[in-house]
């Protein structure tokens, strides 16, 4: 796997201050997507075990909330099958830290076999992360005011009480 951009101290892409990884390779390729270059699945750099400990230093301070999933598209499934080891080791060196994932495939798509983006890992990458925003950006649906995602369609799904409850809870859509 290949990620584009690593960001410290991120803000814009989860609640509180995050740090995000934005993941080379995409098929979904979104009419004005905001990163079209990440759907090269060789843009970047490779993602390597010294960047899974750059990450996790990076996470050490105790102002910073979580770490972000972002692409390209952390759901190819190439790059589930890179992330669901390293997940592993940030939950393992940070419980208290939570773990963000976006995604064009919608929650439905991701949790149906037989899907393009339904492979082996991805039910225990999903029991991994806390919040899933998931759907494609929609340019016709686009909305600048919506926290964390571009169009009306994209969810913000708190896993953690959708597992809790057995079914979809979402966030709320505070200002």
């Amino acid at each position: 796997m290949y990620y584009g951009e690593l960001k410290n101290c991120d803000i814009a892409n989860g609640e509180g201050v995050r740090v995000t990884l934005f993941v080379s390779g995409c098929t979904n390729h979104c009419k004005n997507c905001f990163q079209p270059q990440t759907w090269d699945f060789t843009y970047g750099q490779p993602f390597t075990r010294e960047t899974e400990d750059h990450i996790l230093d990076m996470l050490a301070p105790s102002y910073i909330n979580g770490l972000t999933l972002l692409g390209g598209e952390p759901f190819e499934p190439e790059n589930q099958r890179a992330l669901l080891p390293f997940l592993h080791r940030v939950r393992a060196t940070y419980p208290g830290k939570n773990i963000w994932g976006f995604s064009g495939f919608t929650y439905e798509e991701l949790t149906t076999p037989g899907t393009y983006c339904h492979c082996e890992t991805t039910e225990e990458m999903l029991s991994l992360l806390d919040v899933l925003v998931d759907g494609r950006f929609v340019e016709e649906l686009k909305d600048i005011s919506l926290r964390f995602r571009g169009s009306r369609n994209q969810r913000l799904i708190d896993l953690n009480a959708s597992r809790r409850a057995g079914h979809l809870c979402f966030l709320p859509d505070r200002q």
